[in-house]
């Protein structure tokens, strides 16, 4: 899957995570923010991947703040970012 627009899901809200994905050239660049991030970021960061990697994406740049959210609104987040960026929702 190519991302071929800019594109966001989620909202800053405590629980939530705020995802946003843009068209790169040269790979996956990931940053992350979170308020549990010496807890969970190495978690977060492999869910991230791991949903990219099943989209197929190959090259975006990835900004993810995270406020606490549960492995699967991270992963909803993703999908519906990845499907925004590839122009599909």
């Amino acid at each position: 899957m190519e991302i071929t627009k800019r594109a966001a899901a989620g909202t800053m809200e405590s629980s939530d995570v705020y995802i946003e994905l843009e068209p790169n050239e040269g790979g996956i660049q990931l940053e992350l923010e979170s308020v549990v991030y010496h807890q969970f970021g190495e978690s977060i960061r492999e869910v991230v991947l791991d949903m990219l990697k099943q989209f197929d994406v190959q090259d975006a740049n990835v900004f993810v703040n995270d406020r606490g959210a549960l492995e699967c609104v991270i992963r909803a987040r993703v999908e519906t970012a990845a499907m925004r960026g590839k122009g599909e929702a």
